[in-house]
């Protein structure tokens, strides 16, 4: 029987929700840091799940009680290509955004904020106000935008 190192677990449970925690962030940055560490959370849980270190997983050599399962180690190697790749794209989404936009943030898209707003089967005489008040900001966030764009 094998047992789970406490201090593996938490130090995975650390990654993780710290991993999410700067995936929930507006800069492209603190996103990109934390997909890299969810890489390592997962990275670190597939060598927990793959038990305690044993023999190569060559057939016939050993008893098969003492060969490593390669699986994990499989999973892990995935996952390293996977999380390289992930971290060219981000990289590359937030130098394009900060040469064009001049930082790395994420905006929020009123636009979307109000199609969402339209589209709700029940409508109430708020969220009617709401409606406005997003027709607004989105003529003021445009006209900010053509602001920016003269000054360039």
């Amino acid at each position: 029987m094998t047992t789970i190192n406490v201090v593996m677990a938490l130090t995975v449970a650390v990654l993780f929700s710290t991993g999410f925690y700067l995936l929930l962030q507006r800069s492209l940055m603190r996103v990109l840091l934390g997909v890299v560490v969810l890489g390592h959370g997962t990275n670190l849980l597939l060598q927990i799940a793959g038990g305690p270190p044993g023999r190569a997983p060559i057939v016939g050599t050993v008893p098969p009680e003492l060969i490593t399962d390669p699986l994990p180690q499989a999973l892990a190697l995935t996952a390293v290509v996977i999380t390289f790749a992930l971290t060219t794209f981000l990289l590359a989404l937030g130098y394009r955004s900060f040469v064009l936009v001049g930082h790395d943030e994420v905006q929020d898209d009123l636009e979307d904020r109000r199609i969402a707003t339209q589209t709700m089967p029940s409508a109430s005489l708020d969220e009617d106000h709401d409606h406005e008040q997003v027709a607004r900001e989105v003529e003021d966030d445009e006209a900010d935008d053509e602001v920016e764009a003269a000054a360039r």
